[in-house]
């Protein structure tokens, strides 16, 4: 069963910048690649910041506005500052929200949604930048055709977590949903089926109408003996 992580969806021609990138460039870049953010980075490729539309709008926000408040928050005065700014490196937010490659779609995902931000830059292991994924990009798993699902879950999971009760176990996959029929020795060996079969990318459901022949959960206590979280 493979394991998706970023390095699978990210987009690897990213678009960067320079820190000395200029205020109208970096607005030419955006509009015509049609992004919602660019990262910067430095001479070794490394990822300083991240120039997004928000950014670039502090300009027409505050344009005009009157002067800033003798206590105005520290947030506000941010803002104004980026209204002034005249390059990637004054405009930026830094240090920037980054994902390493190798890391899961789901951690991935969760990052995205913590963070509020609508795209990751994907930096190796010196934070050097190798790709962005975005969340449409991680998306992506869910337009895997059912086939790669269901020999996932019959070559990945039964064949080698239920072996004994492959013969008597039928997959099939409908839009992503997996429904799983047959019979197996145990409730353990059912639940197993059912939780691995939730965690392979692309799947959206998983309907369990396993039978079983004895019910273990009694010797199992919890369920979660055997290590399936």
């Amino acid at each position: 069963m493979k394991n998706w992580h970023v390095d699978d969806v990210m987009t690897t021609a990213v678009i960067a910048v320079a820190p000395t990138a200029p205020y109208r460039e970096v607005v030419d870049l955006l509009v015509k690649n049609r992004l919602s953010a660019v990262p910067v980075v430095d001479e070794f490729h490394r990822v300083v910041g991240v120039v997004s539309e928000a950014d670039l709008l502090r300009k027409i926000e505050y344009a005009g506005a009157e002067e800033p408040r003798l206590f105005e928050g520290r947030r506000r005065r941010g803002e104004r500052g980026k209204a002034a700014a005249q390059t990637a490196a004054d405009l930026m937010s830094s240090p920037a929200v980054t994902v390493v490659g190798g890391t899961a779609i789901a951690a991935a995902a969760r990052l995205l949604d913590r963070e509020e931000v609508k795209r990751l830059p994907v930096v190796d292991d010196l934070g050097r930048l190798i790709g962005i994924v975005s969340r449409g990009d991680l998306l992506k798993v869910h337009l895997r055709p059912d086939e790669d699902i269901r020999a996932d879950v019959e070559q990945g999971i039964l064949k080698i977590y239920l072996p004994d009760d492959v013969a008597r176990v039928e997959v099939t996959v409908t839009d992503g949903v997996v429904t799983l029929r047959g019979h197996v020795d145990r409730w353990s060996s059912a639940d197993i089926a059912s939780r691995l079969a939730r965690q392979i990318a692309g799947v959206v459901r998983v309907v369990d109408e396993l039978a079983f022949d004895f019910d273990d959960r009694n010797i199992l206590g919890t369920g979660l003996a055997y290590g399936i979280a």
